[in-house]
């Protein structure tokens, strides 16, 4: 008798298996990365051109011309065709430029955080999949940089998407302990948070990277309070704000890419934040996805107040993301979710839209995306939805500010 082939005894376990395809896809993206950003397997930011430079700082673009013209400020490259393009780098000392030689609008040419004004740390949660906590992140990450904020992006999801939109790929491009779990964890191998903070590619905004190591934490922690470790800043949800505060001063804002799970790691960023981003795509499922999270995040705020902890945000917002006008149901759950929750839900939502997919593709943002990527049209209509919503957010940290 022959044995049923669906029968038949596998040739190797699951965990070798799936260790296996791990393996295969992670070569496999490594290559994609390199075919991507050749010749150095790295990331670039796209220059600007002098009509996009002078739109960003508010000035014409003959006084932009007549400024690098006269040497007053910085010098640009030339494309083939003679149009001038800048760095992100070379906007940021124009902006500098401008501010010390217009004292009275020196705040709308630099807007960073100046004397006594709080660090805004912003995190982006949900734990529904699919909800573009990611997606959100990075393009307030990129907004923020080239209106010449100083960024700091926490990748704090071990999945690490966050950390692969900058570019790095966790298995090959982030050794162990150079996560934010380095400057975290409870033992003796803890690292001061600033030798895992890398520059990126993109002028204006510092990562720390992310990877499976973050899982440790989890696993950790209640061996840790067992021990002891339950005072002060030792306390698992101060930590995370304990050591972004060693580096608070070079920062205008912080952004959290919280996991999409309430472990000790998103609590320790609801705890850390001073702004909460709750992203939420408008389908009923999802709506109800997040009525759970909701409820247990009061549950186990109210816990870490019990023992000490103080929460307290100077704004919370709820942001529509992947939203399709035309589309009846999910009208109908914007309009519920404004109807209950007033202003605390953003003006504007993100469009459902093929442009956003199609810089994912490429590892990029809408601000990254050259004209001729994707439709003049599809790009124009995604930047303005995306614009619209970080514009807003950049209002509540201008209002925190007092401006």
């Amino acid at each position: 008798m022959t044995s049923h082939p669906l029968r038949s005894e596998p040739a190797e376990s699951s965990a070798i298996k799936i260790s296996r395809q791990s393996q295969l896809l992670s070569a496999q993206l490594q290559s994609i990365r390199e075919r991507l950003y050749e010749p150095e397997s790295a990331k670039t930011l796209k220059t600007f051109t002098s009509r996009e430079v002078a739109a960003l700082l508010g000035i014409a673009e003959s006084t932009l011309r007549q400024m690098s013209l006269d040497g007053e400020s910085v010098i640009p490259d030339r494309q083939d065709n003679g149009r001038r393009i800048y760095t992100l780098a070379q906007v940021n000392e124009i902006r500098e430029h401008l501010a010390n030689k217009r004292p009275a609008e020196a705040l709308d040419f630099l807007p960073r955080r100046r004397g006594d004004e709080k660090l805004q740390i912003i995190a982006v949660a949900n734990f529904k999949g699919g909800s573009a906590k990611t997606t959100t992140t990075l393009h307030l990450a990129h907004y923020l940089a080239i209106q010449g904020l100083r960024v700091l992006a926490i990748d704090l999801d071990p999945q690490a998407s966050l950390s692969a939109m900058f570019g790095y790929q966790p298995e090959f491009d982030i050794e162990e302990n150079e996560t934010v779990y380095a400057a975290i964890r409870y033992d003796d191998q803890r690292r001061p948070v600033r030798e895992v903070i890398r520059r990126t590619y993109f002028e204006g905004i510092d990562l720390i990277p992310a990877n499976l190591e973050l899982m440790e934490y989890e696993h950790e922690t209640p061996q840790a309070i067992a021990e002891g470790y339950g005072r002060g800043d030792e306390i698992f949800f101060r930590r995370l704000s304990a050591v972004i505060a060693e580096v608070e001063a070079n920062y205008d804002v912080v952004l959290i890419d919280a996991p999409p799970q309430l472990g000790y790691l998103t609590l320790a960023a609801l705890c850390a934040a001073t702004g909460l981003l709750i992203t939420i795509h408008p389908a009923m499922i999802d709506v109800a996805s997040m009525n759970q999270f909701l409820a247990m995040m009061s549950d186990l705020m109210g816990v870490i107040e019990e023992r000490g902890g103080t929460l307290s945000h100077d704004f919370i917002r709820y942001l529509i993301t992947r939203h399709n006008p035309n589309d009846g149901p999910q009208v109908n759950v914007v309009t519920l979710l404004r109807s209950l929750f007033k202003e605390d839900v953003l003006a504007p939502a993100v469009v459902e839209t093929t442009a956003i997919a199609s810089a994912g593709l490429e590892k990029k943002s809408l601000y990254e995306l050259t004209r001729g990527s994707v439709g003049r049209d599809t790009l124009s209509r995604a930047l303005e939805s995306m614009d619209a919503v970080n514009r807003e957010i950049f209002l509540h940290i201008k209002h925190v500010w007092g401006r």
